[in-house]
């Protein structure tokens, strides 16, 4: 599959029908990154539940069957659509979709790790001083260039981190377009849980507002449209709807959140930019994905200083 920057995707063709196999990256990864098996464990643990992911058949741990860790999941029906304005479907079909959207994750974030078997699939503490701590690591791995932008966050987030009031399973990229729909708009798969682990549910949160936040550019940002217009709900009626499903209390202003989801953006971004300066970047469009470090790093300084931080 072209889409996605991270492990490779491939559609498989058998006598029995079609599969789908997501392996690691080719090449020298950062440690702990890309680790495809902790997201055959967790469909594995959340499939049985109800929970709308592609049922996972088989991991492969042995490196020299096909050069790297794998696993083969079911091939799932419907399509992501990385437009939030969603052109393809009317007011009321975008309305229906973008409450799927949240309702999911609000879902998500109810589910009792320890009764599904995931107790120990996240540290203890506090995720975000965690987070933080890993992206400026893996930042640090993988520098290429000097942004003082990243350098004034690296300073700023750890000393403002917020405290945290609950710990669900976290996905770690939950996005419009890494979920699927069917024709009618019914949410059928969430995708793409490599980055998935026990944490605080407002950093899914927080990712999923940060398209309302966004300018509108045909990509998942949503800022600049008529929202009502359009059918989408708007932030605050995200946050209600969000906030009575899952139980989860969203903070008054969510700048320190939106500074820390495009720092870690940047992270996982400057990550893309080293494999494409190594040749072994897994998408077509990589090397133009690389070039948004710095406008990510300016962005999230940007929310840092509405969050208090100073130069």
């Amino acid at each position: 599959f072209p889409s996605g920057q991270s492990n490779p995707t491939y559609r498989l063709t058998a006598a029995s029908g079609d599969y789908v196999l997501r392996r690691k990256p080719f090449g020298a990864l950062l440690p702990s990154a890309h680790a495809v098996d902790r997201e055959f464990r967790l469909m594995s643990a959340l499939h049985p539940l109800g929970f709308p992911v592609p049922e996972p058949f088989a991991v492969c741990m042995e490196e020299d069957v096909i050069g790297a860790i794998f696993f083969v999941m079911e091939l799932a029906r419907g399509r992501s659509y990385a437009n939030g304005a969603l052109p393809d479907f009317d007011a009321a079909t975008r309305r229906g979709m973008y409450e799927q959207l949240i309702y999911t994750l609000a879902d998500l974030h109810t589910i009792d790790a320890e009764k599904a078997g995931l107790g120990d699939f996240g540290k203890a503490g506090n995720y975000f001083e965690r987070q933080v701590r890993r992206w400026t690591r893996q930042y640090r791995d993988s520098q290429t260039d000097y942004l003082p932008d990243m350098d004034r966050l690296i300073s700023f987030l750890p000393e403002s981190i917020p405290e945290q009031s609950r710990t669900s399973i976290v996905h770690g990229d939950y996005r419009i377009d890494n979920v699927l729909f069917d024709g009618d708009g019914t949410l059928t798969a969430v995708l793409d849980w490599e980055l998935a682990t026990l944490g605080d549910p407002l950093a899914d949160f927080s990712y999923l507002a940060m398209q309302w936040a966004m300018p509108a550019d045909g990509g998942s940002g949503l800022a600049g449209l008529d929202l009502p217009a359009l059918g989408i709900p708007t932030l605050d009626e995200i946050v209600e709807r969000y906030s009575e499903r899952s139980g989860v209390p969203v903070a008054a202003t969510l700048d320190w959140f939106f500074a820390y989801n495009l720092f870690r953006l940047a992270g996982i971004v400057q990550g893309i930019k080293k494999r494409v300066r190594d040749g072994t970047a897994s998408h077509a469009n990589a090397e133009e994905m690389a070039k948004r470090v710095p406008m990510l790093a300016q962005a999230a300084w940007r929310f840092a200083e509405r969050a208090g931080a100073k130069r």
